[in-house]
């Protein structure tokens, strides 16, 4: 049994890749600050915090709901990550890791999602 949401596998990989997310994003054009470079940094922090809030839910339908929403940012992480490739805002080897790992915690927060719905 986990003791919280921290040693689940993919709030730890969600949490990596926000990480991720925000010093890449530094190097974003000054006037991408409230455009592009916020949106990708609110979509990149949405996932982990969305896992863990619904980990600390009373219900798994609860819980559930929560990684819907952290999967419709991991989308939206996805195509704010292919654009900023091809804006230049990133080089294309490292929008591929990024974009690999975006992978990454959509397969495992499918995973857990029909773990769950599975229980219900």
């Amino acid at each position: 049994m986990l003791k919280n949401f921290k040693e689940l596998k993919v709030w730890q990989k969600a949490y990596q890749l926000c990480l991720d997310i925000y010093r890449v994003s530094k190097n974003f054009p000054n006037e991408e600050k409230f455009g592009l470079t916020s949106q990708i940094r609110r979509a990149a922090v949405s996932i982990p915090s969305n896992i863990s809030e619904g980990y600390g839910r009373r219900t798994t339908p609860d819980y559930i709901r929560s990684l819907y929403i952290a999967y419709g940012s991991n989308c939206e992480l996805e195509t704010q990550t292919l654009l900023s490739g091809d804006l230049s805002y990133i080089d294309v080897e490292r929008k591929d890791v990024l974009l690999e790992k975006i992978s990454e915690v959509e397969r495992m927060l499918k995973a857990l999602i029909k773990s769950l719905e599975c229980k219900k």
